[in-house]
Formats: structure tokens, C-alpha cells, sequence
């Protein structure tokens, strides 16, 4: 069954982790062999392994925090400096573009023809990407989002870990910042989407009530399952829920797994059942299944040391339709949480 990842760094993972997204996930492995870093040898994603996941499209990232005074996630010295390394993550999927890799879905046509193609027996298409920012730091200015779209980005997360140039996110506790209010007109303007994931839950409300685009959280997972503010309460993804928003849920255990701790925890005791889970929760409260998706976030610094234990690489996301039809769900269900609301979702905030 196709499946749509809201959320992959892709170009991190070639430019700051220097992988060849080319070669299999098993060569990589090999070639990471006895690296030290977290993540190393354990990867998850490459090009040919989401073909095999029969990923047709995925929302991929360019991704350059900026550090600041008070804020608990380092970054670059300056702006200007996650812009320049955020253009050269763009380069990377402009050269893989050129071979005829990926192609960059801008628009609702363009999205129509890469799906329809997908779709077709035997098909061999390239992986469709659109382009999104995780966290905001890159846009040096606001009106800067203008150049930003002719460039091909359809979507932004204002902040990501820590205090960004826009808003307060991860581990943070605070609102939008005066020139993330002058972002969001100008990304109404501009018709750009808001990726409202990792941000702190005062700077959710005042970004949601200040935006009148349309809203998505590509890789989030439910607070009422697993506390922490990384995840979002059940008012959160109402309000996701009543802007026709979808949720992407996010496969990093310390998401998934209550009480993970990062480099302790170990996975004996998670499985695929949680994404489930969160799938699961998130339906119940939209009363349907036409809200909940797949936000892997399957390189974000991490690999099967902090995913379900059965799941050794991106392919095995195709064990969740078995999952979700024991627990009851239709085939038209799960086809909307593998593929189809992320469709619908684009098709509709670019119409």
C-alpha cells in the first residue's frame, strides 16, 4: 500500500551526517561501522529503501537552527548562516531533482500527476518531496518567505528545539516573538502551510489564532498517551482537527514509550502497537479517520536504537495496515491514514 511520510530529513542526513542516500540502507550501515554517534550504523532511510516502502511521496526538510541567549538547543552563529547551510540542503534536492530522483510537488497539479503515476502498475516514478522548514531561523527576514516559496518551499515550522528568530518550541516556555506574528502574515500571503509541530504550547495558541492558512503537525504524537510537551494534549490536536489539519505520527520512541530516556531506555518493550496507538487516539477524537497520517521523522538524528523494536527499517511502516485492521479499522481507513488524507490534505491547501 503507498504510504506518505510527512516528515524525513533527507538533506541533513547527505550534508551534516555525509550519507550516500543512494546506496542501500545495509551499505550505509556498513560504512558507518564503528562510528561512535548516536544513530550510527543503525540507520533506517535511503532512496532505493523508500521505494522498496512503497513511499511515493514524502515531506522532506531543510532544517539550520540559530542559537541564542536562552535558549537550551545550540545552533549557528547568525541567521544569515542557517540560511546559507538551509540553501545548500535545498541544492542537494535540486541535484537529486536533475537526475530524476525526486521531484519537487509544488503545486495541486503537480501533486495529481505524481500520485496518478505512482498509482499505475509497475510504476517507477521518482520520489515526490515537498519541501517544508523545520524551524523558522532560515527566513533571516519575514517578507524573506517570498523567496523562499519561488525556491519551491510549501511549508514551515516556526521554531524546532529551543528559541527560535519567530517562536518559542521544544523545551521552551513562551509565545510567538513580534517578527513570528509578521512571518505568519506574510506566509497567508504567500500561501504557505503551518507546520505547527514542536512548538510550546503558549506559542501554539497565539500562532493558530494569529494564522488563518492551513494547518498541519507532520510528526506529532499525543500527550495523553505520553506526557511531555514534545507531544501535544488533546486540545491541541482538537484544534488541528477543526482547521481540517492532519497529524503525522512520529516513530522516535521517547514519543511513543512513557518514561524513554534517551541513551538509557532500551526498545525490548516497544513495538509498532504504539504508533497504533496514537493513530488510534487521534481518530477517536476527530470521531473519524480522516486526520491521522505518518510523520516518521525516521532520520532525526536517531535509528533503530530509538524505534519499535520491529522495525528494523522504513519498510517495515507497512506492517501498521495489519495493525489498524485488528483493531476494527476499514480498508477505505486505513488507506486515508497510509496516504490519502495527506493527499486530500495538500490537494485542498493548494486549491
Amino acid at each position: 500500500m503507498l504510504l506518505i511520510d510527512a516528515h524525513l530529513d533527507l538533506a541533513m542526513n547527505a550534508l551534516e551526517w555525509n550519507r550516500d542516500l543512494n546506496l542501500s540502507v545495509e551499505q550505509v550501515r556498513q560504512t558507518e561501522a564503528g562510528m561512535k554517534q548516536k544513530g550510527r550504523g543503525c540507520g533506517t532511510i535511503t532512496l532505493p529503501e523508500l521505494r522498496r516502502a512503497e513511499v511515493p511521496l514524502t515531506v522532506a526538510t531543510v532544517i539550520s537552527r540559530t542559537g541564542r541567549p536562552g535558549s537550551p538547543a545550540s545552533g549557528t552563529a547568525h541567521q544569515e548562516i542557517s540560511y546559507a547551510k538551509a540553501q545548500g540542503q535545498l541544492a542537494y534536492y535540486r541535484v537529486l531533482e536533475a537526475q530524476n530522483k525526486v521531484r519537487l510537488i509544488s503545486n495541486r497539479q503537480s501533486l495529481d500527476q505524481h500520485i496518478d503515476a505512482c498509482q499505475q502498475e509497475n510504476a517507477e516514478e521518482p520520489l515526490g518531496i515537498v519541501l517544508s522548514m523545520e524551524g523558522a531561523d532560515p527566513i533571516v527576514w519575514p517578507e524573506q518567505i517570498h523567496s523562499w516559496k519561488e525556491d519551491g518551499l510549501r511549508a514551515v515550522g516556526l521554531s524546532h528545539y529551543g528559541i527560535s528568530a519567530y517562536a518559542y518550541g521544544t523545551g521552551t516556555e513562551g509565545g510567538l516573538l513580534p517578527p513570528g506574528k509578521t512571518l505568519l502574515r506574510e506566509m497567508e500571503k504567500a500561501g504557505t502551510i503551518l507546520d505547527v509541530t514542536h512548538l510550546a504550547d503558549k506559542a501554539f495558541l497565539e500562532a493558530t489564532d494569529a494564522f488563518d492558512g492551513p494547518v498541519l503537525a507532520s510528526h506529532s504524537n499525543c500527550r495523553s498517551l505520553v506526557p511531555g510537551q514534545r507531544q501535544f494534549d488533546d486540545d491541541h490536536l482538537q484544534a488541528i482537527i477543526s482547521r481540517g489539519g492532519v497529524i503525522g505520527t512520529a516513530l522516535d520512541a521517547w514519543m511513543l514509550q512513557p518514561g524513554w530516556i534517551r541513551g538509557e531506555t532500551t526498545n525490548e518493550n516497544l513495538t509498532l502497537e504504539a504508533v497504533a496507538d496514537h493513530i488510534d487516539h487521534v481518530c477517536q477524537l476527530a470521531g473519524n479517520a480522516l486526520h491521522a497520517a505518518i510523520g516518521s521523522d525516521l532520520d532525526g538524528g536517531y535509528g533503530t536504537e530509538q524505534t519499535p523494536r520491529d522495525l528494523d527499517t522504513i519498510a517495515d511502516l507497512q506492517k501498521i495496515p495489519s495493525l489498524l485492521k485488528k483493531r476494527g479499522y476499514s480498508q477505505k481507513d486505513i488507506t486515508c491514514i497510509m496516504h490519502g488524507n495527506w493527499v486530500r490534505f495538500f490537494r485542498e491547501a493548494w486549491s
